[in-house]
């Protein structure tokens, strides 16, 4: 059973190098969010979202699914610990 478990590990982790290895290079200023993504958001912020600060927009307006997504899974995993590390009285 040890011996699957190490050969599923090694298996994801191979292929998670594999998949980073397309990814541009760290603070590439030609990758596509640099081109693309973050040009957008800074002339289109105020007139799509009429929100004057940029980081509550683009949270809060353009990727708010994923903040809420995100939330949740915070919120859920408060629950769980609250609910484990409580005391029972008896």
């Amino acid at each position: 059973m040890k011996v699957l478990a190490f050969i599923v590990v090694v298996v994801t982790g191979a292929l998670l190098v594999y998949a980073t290895i397309d990814m541009p290079d760290w603070a590439d200023p030609h990758s596509p969010a640099s081109t693309h993504v973050s040009p957008r958001y800074i002339e289109k912020t105020v007139e799509e979202t009429a929100t004057p600060n940029m980081v509550t927009s683009v949270l809060a307006d353009y990727r708010s699914y994923d903040t809420l997504g995100e939330t949740t899974v915070i919120f859920t995993a408060a629950m769980v610990c609250i609910l484990l590390l409580r005391r029972s009285r008896k």
